[in-house]
């Protein structure tokens, strides 16, 4: 089935940030206004998409009508809308959170912003991987750009070293692009998955080497050990509110893999079936310990919450290696309130740990202390998995997942062990920070607590009340969009021969 709205996703930030660069670049109070109509505008086609994917048939945009594999396809199925909607929210909360305080420290906010819109957008939906690779390179530039918004040497340092790394990454994803392509003479996700099962005996060793390439760059964009030492020093030198957003970006590399390694290189992708399944498990397993020790080792609350993302992403990649429709299901839910928490917590963290002034801090605290301990308080639950929250819900689920696996025994250990440990580290530094005492009120600024960020982060926790709350229904949800994955051939349909109606029940 063949939609026009699935473009809008992609066009609406791309005309924005185009509209904010050449007419608004001088005027913040017009960039404000534009930028919030459109990611109002971009929830609400999320919203949309996402209806409209929950009757489980796939729609696809071709670009210029050409026919794939072609010409540029954009697909929409349950997966790509689960993650349009999160971004639309996510989005939404944010740009709101940066209104009057860290959007005014440089001229290009708002379009840099849509311009990352653009690519996390684009690499939800595209069905080609070289599109995907475009996507990937116009979401990693503009988080160049925002992630050295507002200038500071520590920040420009980090900023090298995040560049640096992208840029060996993306490198590595046209060597592991050229091989696949030289293995099988397409780049389309559905006609790679139709003839990666038929490539010659020849010609596999050159195309699993392309898809293990390829798993390192998904490796590197979800902060997979041992590839996650770059996060920490980015994520914890920018601003909290491109933090914040920069947690979705994590869960791209997660969705890449899934969407990869379920459709092109599957169950029946023939002789390289399931080739990264023997990897992601360890490495999840690998990277939650890592993460955790990071918690357990941090000195502020922004680090902490840098290895608690890292130990959420091993979490994720934990339950999608176990594979199978229970376990995926499982790894989407924990991902999606594991993203909303994770960006609560560094808004939060912008607040209790201010850049220029750690004064402040103590300054807002006996007026907002209560209200800011209750943030943290609830968001540690979710973060660290303890009830009665999503973060709960999803760790049960994925351990429920990890009954039937042969490496239970590891899974179980892992996830209750690092939960412990978990709640120690975020214990210790809530104690450093709510029991610390102030400095004598004459010599604290006068300054009141900016409205937005506090307003979204309580947004925040409510969603992922709402996740705990409506578990089994959005559960219901997940569970058939893991059913639709584990179909690749519908998927293969719907791209390849929109107009042909395909019996897939054989009868």
């Amino acid at each position: 089935m063949t939609t026009p709205w699935i473009i809008a996703p992609v066009a609406i930030p791309a005309m924005t940030a185009a509209f904010l660069v050449l007419a608004l670049r001088h005027h913040r109070t017009g960039q404000r206004f534009v930028s919030i109509a459109a990611t109002i505008a971009q929830l609400a086609v999320a919203i949309g998409l996402y209806v409209a994917a929950s009757d489980g048939e796939l729609r696809t945009y071709l670009l210029g009508n050409w026919p794939a594999p072609f010409g540029i396809v954009l697909v929409l199925d349950r997966l790509a809308a689960t993650m349009l909607l999160l971004t639309g929210l996510l989005a939404f909360g944010i740009v709101l959170a940066a209104l009057g305080e860290w959007d005014k420290r440089g001229r290009h906010f708002h379009a840099l912003f849509q311009f990352q819109l653009l690519g996390v957008n684009g690499a939800f939906l595209t069905g080609d991987l070289f599109n995907l690779f475009v996507f990937f390179e116009v979401l990693l530039i503009a988080s160049y750009g925002l992630m050295l918004h507002g200038g500071g040497p520590r920040r420009l340092v980090a900023g090298f070293h995040y560049i640096g790394i992208n840029l060996i990454g993306s490198t590595v994803f046209l060597f592991a692009a050229g091989l696949i392509y030289a293995a099988t003479g397409t780049l389309n996700m559905a006609d790679l998955a139709a003839k990666v099962p038929l490539v010659t005996p020849a010609n596999q060793p050159l195309l699993a080497a392309g898809a293990l390439l390829l798993l390192t760059v998904f490796a590197t964009k979800s902060a997979m050990v041992p590839l996650h030492w770059w996060l920490p020093t980015a994520y914890g030198s920018t601003s909290p509110p491109v933090a914040a957003m920069f947690a979705i970006m994590t869960k791209v590399g997660a969705y890449s893999i899934i969407r990869v390694y379920t459709l092109i290189f599957g169950a029946e992708a023939g002789p390289l079936a399931d080739i990264a399944a023997p990897w992601i498990l360890p490495a999840g397993i690998i990277t939650l310990v890592f993460g955790t020790i990071g918690v357990l080792a941090a000195r502020r609350i922004v680090d902490l919450v840098c290895y608690a993302l890292i130990a959420s992403m091993g979490t994720v990649l934990m339950a999608i290696g176990l594979t199978g429709t229970t376990a995926l299901a499982a790894a989407m839910y924990y991902a999606l309130q594991s993203t909303i928490a994770s960006a609560a917590l560094f808004l939060l963290a912008g607040l209790l740990a201010p850049e220029k002034d750690s004064r402040i801090a103590f300054a807002w605290l006996p007026r907002y202390g209560t209200l800011f301990a209750g943030f943290y308080f609830l968001l540690a639950i979710a973060t660290v998995g303890l009830p009665p929250l999503a973060g709960f819900i999803g760790k049960l689920l994925i351990l429920d997942a990890g009954r039937a696996a042969s490496a239970m025994a590891f899974v179980w250990s892992a996830i209750l062990i690092t939960g412990l440990l978990l709640t120690v580290g975020f214990v210790r530094t809530g104690m450093s920070i709510f029991w610390t005492p102030a400095p004598p009120s004459g010599e604290l600024p006068q300054r009141a607590v900016p409205a937005g960020p506090v307003a979204v982060i309580a947004g925040m926790i409510i969603v992922i009340a709402a996740l705990s709350l409506f578990a089994g229904a959005v559960m219901d949800d997940l569970t058939a969009m893991a059913e639709q994955l584990g179909a690749p051939q519908r998927y293969i349909a719907a791209v390849l021969r929109p107009h042909v109606t395909l019996n897939l029940t054989g009868e």
